[in-house]
């Protein structure tokens, strides 16, 4: 999942941007509030955290900006302010999730976890279809049937790819896509690497659970795990 990063503290900024890439995050950072607000518009990212307190450019007006101009991306506010109007004001102006200053990190990223799932149309704790469960935690995967149970060791891309597309069952996403969603923008990316790690996911997870449908892209086929292989 590509993530969105607008914090103006340095340390706290390069901190947060090392620890959710280790989360198996793509991680867009900027420390400018007006570079923020065009990276939120100009890049398909699948989930924001915004900072409030901006030197250049006040979080909230960013945020307005952005839902005034349709983007729904989901958005986590992060603030030194904990007044309760002040996080009203935020909701208001189109937050889908507030967290105060200071904060553990874990906690920041179950809220992540949890507004990504929720957008995606996942209502439970765990992305699960079928056989196949993601722990995000391990950033591993798990095969479960009654005749095959295992643990599927997952490289940093491999998980990113599949978490992505088991958040979208069945919606067939273009190379060009995935890669806007997996990689940030910082990151050397080879013309045929969308096709090398789905190569490897099928060899771990089987031919038949990621489809192609030619001309078009690759597509995560939920009836391949509601059967079984």
């Amino acid at each position: 999942m590509r993530l969105l990063l607008i914090e103006d503290d340095p340390a706290l900024c390069h901190e947060l941007a090392s620890k959710l890439a280790e989360q198996g995050f793509a991680v867009d950072s900027t420390q400018a509030g007006v570079d923020g607000a065009y990276m939120g518009e100009s890049e398909p990212y699948d989930i924001i955290i915004l900072d409030l307190g901006l030197p250049d450019m006040p979080g909230l007006d960013i945020l307005a900006q952005w839902r005034a101009k349709q983007i729904a991306i989901p958005v986590l506010i992060l603030t030194a302010r904990g007044a309760w109007h002040e996080k009203v004001e935020g909701f208001r102006k189109g937050a889908d999730d507030y967290l105060t200053k200071p904060f553990h990190f874990e906690e920041l990223l179950v809220r992540l976890q949890a507004l990504i799932r929720r957008s995606s149309g996942v209502s439970g704790a765990k992305i699960i279809i079928g056989q196949l469960q993601l722990d995000e935690e391990s950033q591993s995967a798990m095969w479960n049937d009654e005749h095959d149970q295992r643990d599927i060791e997952l490289t940093g891309i491999e998980f990113r790819l599949l978490r992505y597309m088991m958040l979208h069952p069945k919606r067939v996403f273009s190379a060009t896509h995935l890669v806007e969603h997996v990689y940030d923008f910082n990151d050397e990316k080879e013309s045929n690497v969308i096709e090398v790690y789905i190569s490897r996911l099928r060899k771990k997870l089987g031919k038949e659970v990621i489809c192609t449908r030619r001309g078009q892209g690759y597509f995560l086929n939920p009836d391949a795990l509601e059967a079984g292989r």
